[in-house]
């Protein structure tokens, strides 16, 4: 159900490394829970993001929705394209709708994310199931 070569976080980020290179996006757990996005506020390109530190926000039908940082680095690009096109987070929620990617301050993931498997697991302990 998740991709297996992406790493999750428990507030429901993914994050796929290339080299230093770090994409990060909500999951399509996330974009489910949320309903219908109808809006996206990512960082700037140039800031600076922190692990587990909020870094913007996804607005849907329901609710309005923190969008944490699983790295900590700076913004080098973001999908400007999402602006526009909000509904792609429901629709590709682990392709085309990634939002930030992130040069790591240091060239590893954070020990903290879960696998596929795990994350897929915590979803389930947290739906109470």
């Amino acid at each position: 159900m998740y991709p297996a070569h992406l790493r999750y976080t428990e507030q429901h980020e993914w994050v796929q490394l290339e080299g230093n290179l770090a994409t990060v996006g909500i999951t399509d757990h996330a974009q489910k829970e949320l309903g219908d996005i109808v809006y996206v506020e990512l960082p700037k390109t140039g800031s600076h993001v922190e692990a587990g530190k909020a870094c913007g926000t996804v607005e849907s039908v329901k609710a309005v929705s923190e969008i944490y940082s699983p790295v900590t680095g700076e913004v080098k690009e973001v999908n400007s394209s999402l602006a526009e096109n909000p509904e792609w987070i429901n629709q590709e929620p682990h392709g085309k709708a990634w939002m930030i990617k992130v040069s790591l301050a240091t060239p590893s993931l954070p020990d903290s994310l879960l696998t596929a498997e795990q994350y897929e697991e915590y979803v389930q302990q947290e739906k109470g199931g």
